[in-house]
């Protein structure tokens, strides 16, 4: 099943149509739509209403894929409508940057100041964008990058914090991406080992630490040997594993297979550097599990409905010991029997509701860390000494950050997931990093809800926890309020005092983590931390090694406008990438409000043209009545006898369409020719009728093997009367008469033929009707154009055929050997 975005207009319209309401008063709208093409005279005429109603205006957007454009226009007049859409008409919305320009005046007049701070995909260039609106309208711009702790801005506009002057940097995309040394050649695989690789002279922690890690679950969940299989078709999501494996110098790509139940067996094409490789995609788990016994994780890209089903079939296979599971709101019931079959099997569970995890230097779960500049600017491509757990995914990718701009780096950090019930909680996982040489200290960013912060204050009392520990629990300002909170997650809502932001981070803090007095500060109280361990020695840091150079998408080069190609094909006629279909500039839902039928969309897609109704009606009457002419003529014989050998529609159609041409149904455009030229050389018919016999060739367009003069084609006489009636001139079709009279003289069956009629009546149409130059004119006569027309109005009758005969139940055809007359060379007959 496959849906299309369509517009809200349209949307409504179909609503109002086909879903019926018994209710008094009926919810139906008046509208007018707007283009920058409109005659607004003809506006008024169709919605006098206009006149007379305060209206609202706004962009005709895609239901369900609304783009932020905070456009609309309220109580106005017609001439206040007139005057909103003037500078925007036409006009392509960018979000925020729009409202600035359009409001610039009161933004001045009230003196803001605007601050921005962007991460993300690209965000250098919508740094670059705002500081340029900035300068370009006089309003006061500070843009800050990753560069920046996230609220940091928030202390800048209040006062309590200096703005950095910073210099304009060319920062780009692009350089995280291409070598920018100018070598061709990839360096040597990064480091692979830890900043803070074991050493003998490494101080030793004050206190040995209780074993804490559960019976049967393992400390170390992902290693640069990892393999794993991703449940469900997310392409991008391995591509991007992928580059973040090229980019960590593994030997071997970390994704061994894909499951994917709505599809047969098959593989899949990915790129590996600058290589493309095959992974393959299986039907069912059993096959993929039996094909690659190395794999130990799985990544569960199912949805709500059925990631239990899925991960409880998974845990049935011994080799997995990490399940990630990347959907939200799966019943809280289901996730608790999940968590207490993985406690019986030993398997550790990131999830759900998650964006998984990450392990510098290893292994990266899905989408985590965002795209590839994103990995490379946080140092993601080798290990560090900090180790982090959090709940939200979007926050993990700025532990990365922060973590990477303070510190030498990320070891491993992991999102457990917003739901009530994760599936491996915090304490988990720091006891994990407890027992991980290489961590040396561990980033805990916890939030409003629940009580697993109390753990790990226990577990520092007790002793199960040495290295130091940076916490923060998110939503302190919940106490603000003075009704219940909920925040994002499902798990985020305090149900009790000990279950608020404030209350976790002085427990923490009386605990002895160190917590900062704001999340503004985490970034500091890490570096601080950080660097004291340094000066104790617990960690060396290592030389930077710049990572390979990583090859960037075609997609995204363009882009960022990095690259230029030429396109493969070209089109003028129709464009299907926007709101709506769109024939030759008309949007579908004006096509059909304007009833233009079959006629007038043949204009828009052939001719690129808006026809006037007579040529639209004359081109449906053409297609009516070349529709068929019964099954003794070449093309249906070829499509009966195709249909009766049981093939398909496609295949009959095509039979009898092949016979298409000078001798059957194809003197269209030969037709037009012949009498055009001849009537633009100014030769008079009989001259033209004694020149060609002369040259010894058949007039295209004249003559018929059943009717005549004195049997006429009606089909003729129809559409003679409609375009004498209906046409402005028909000069070409007076000429061909002419020619007629004298052909008929000699022969009475030499009549003017439905394809020299129409052939000769669509070069007066084209030529007369106001919408074509005579050059325009003359270039679709001499592309063929013409000849299209018998062949989708025969089309019509080959269909029919073929239809009939199946419906008939006609079997193989033979044909009589009666029927056939057997001409030998004599030497071979009896």
């Amino acid at each position: 099943m496959s849906a299309k975005a369509i517009s809200e207009q349209t949307g409504k319209e179909l609503l109002y149509k086909f879903i019926c309401t018994t209710s008094a008063i009926q919810n139906r709208f008046k509208y007018a739509r707007v283009t920058p093409d409109t005659d607004w005279a003809r506006l008024l005429q169709d919605h006098p209403w206009l006149l007379s109603q305060s209206l609202v205006i706004k962009p005709d957007q895609l239901i369900k894929r609304r783009g932020k454009l905070g456009l609309v226009g309220v109580n106005l007049t017609l001439d206040g409508v007139k005057f909103w859409l003037k500078p925007r008409l036409g006009q392509e919305a960018t979000g925020i940057v729009r409202a600035i320009r359009d409001y610039q005046g009161p933004l001045k007049e009230h003196e803001v100041t605007i601050f921005v701070r962007r991460g993300g995909p690209n965000y250098q260039e919508g740094l670059r964008v705002m500081g340029e609106v900035g300068k370009t309208t006089g309003i006061p711009i500070h843009v800050f990058g990753t560069e920046t702790h996230m609220t940091a801005i928030v202390g800048m506009a209040l006062g309590h914090r200096p703005i950095p002057n910073q210099p304009p940097t060319a920062a780009h995309t692009a350089n995280f991406l291409l070598n920018a040394s100018g070598s061709t050649s990839t360096p040597a695989p990064s480091r692979t080992a830890s900043f803070s690789e074991s050493r003998a002279d490494e101080v030793a922690p004050a206190k040995k630490a209780k074993p804490a890690v559960p019976q049967g679950k393992s400390t170390t969940l992902f290693s640069r040997h990892t393999k794993t299989i991703v449940w469900g078709m997310q392409t991008r999501a391995v591509q991007g594993m992928l580059d973040f494996d090229y980019v960590c110098s593994r030997d071997e790509p970390s994704v061994a297979a894909m499951v994917y139940p709505f599809t047969g067996d098959h593989k899949q094409k990915f790129y590996w550097g600058h290589k493309e490789i095959l992974i393959p995609v299986f039907k069912n788990m059993a096959d993929a599990m039996r094909k690659h016994p190395e794999v130990d994780v799985l990544i569960n890209f199912a949805s709500l409905r059925s990631a239990y089903d899925s991960t409880l079939e998974t845990m049935n296979y011994a080799q997995i010991r990490t399940i990630a599971i990347i959907a939200e709101g799966i019943p809280e019931a289901l996730t608790r029997k999940l968590i207490k079959k993985a406690d019986q099997k030993g398997v550790t569970i990131i999830g759900p509701a998650t964006v998984g995890g990450i392990k510098p230097g290893c292994f990266k779960i899905g989408n985590t860390g965002g795209m590839l500049d994103n990995i490379l600017a946080s140092k993601l491509y080798r290990p560090g000494s900090v180790a982090y757990v959090s709940r939200s995914g979007g926050m993990s990718n700025e532990l990365n950050n922060i973590i990477s701009r303070t510190t030498d780096g990320v070891y491993e950090g992991v999102a457990i997931g917003g739901d009530r019930y994760p599936g491996s909680t915090f304490m988990d996982h720091v006891l994990r990093y407890q027992d991980t040489p290489g961590v040396k200290m561990i980033v805990v960013l916890g939030e409003i809800g629940g009580t697993e912060e109390y753990k790990i204050c226990r577990g520092i009392k007790e002793g199960r926890i040495t290295k130091p520990v940076v916490c923060w629990c998110i939503g302190t300002c919940a106490t603000m309020f003075s009704s219940e909170v909920q925040f994002g997650h499902a798990g985020a809502c305090a149900n009790q005092a000990s279950e608020t932001a404030v209350a976790k981070n002085q427990a923490l803090k009386e605990a002895g983590v160190f917590v900062p007095r704001s999340f503004d500060e985490l970034g500091e109280i890490i570096q601080s931390v950080y660097e004291d361990l340094v000066a104790k020695g617990a960690i060396v840091p290592a030389q930077e090694v710049p990572p390979p150079t990583v090859p960037m998408d075609y997609s995204w080069a363009r882009e960022l406008g990095l690259i230029r190609k030429p396109a493969s094909f070209m089109t003028s006629i129709c464009d299907e990438r926007g709101q709506e279909l769109i024939y030759a500039g008309m949007p579908i839902t004006e096509v059909f409000k304007e009833e233009m039928g079959i006629g007038g969309v043949l204009g828009l897609l052939w001719f690129q043209k808006r026809l006037p109704k007579y040529s639209c009606q004359f081109i449906e009457m053409c297609l009516m009545v070349t529709a068929d002419h019964g099954p003794a003529v070449s093309g249906a014989h070829n499509t009966i006898i195709c249909a009766r050998a049981g093939k398909d529609l496609v295949s009959s159609l095509t039979s009898g369409l092949l016979t298409i041409g000078d001798r059957f149904g194809g003197a269209l455009d030969a037709a037009a020719k012949m009498f055009s030229k001849a009537f633009d050389s100014g030769i008079i018919p009989m001259e033209f009728v004694n020149k060609m016999k002369k040259e010894g060739k058949l007039i295209m367009g004249i003559g018929h093997r059943v009717k005549s003069i004195n049997n006429p084609d009606m089909r003729v006489q129809i559409l003679k009367d409609y375009v004498k009636q209906h046409f402005p001139a028909t000069p070409l079709l007076d000429y061909a008469l002419e020619v007629e009279k004298i052909t008929t003289s000699k022969k009475p069956n030499l009549i003017l033929n439905v394809d020299g009629f129409i052939g000769v009546a669509f070069v007066d149409m084209l030529r007369h009707c106001g919408s074509f130059t005579r050059e325009e004119a003359d270039e679709y006569i001499d592309i063929g154009a013409l000849n299209g027309i018998f062949v989708l109005g025969r089309s019509m009758g080959f269909i029919g055929h073929y239809l009939d005969q199946k419906r008939l139940k006609q079997g193989l055809y033979r044909h009589p050997w009666d029927d056939i007359s057997y001409v030998l060379p004599e030497h071979m007959s009896m």
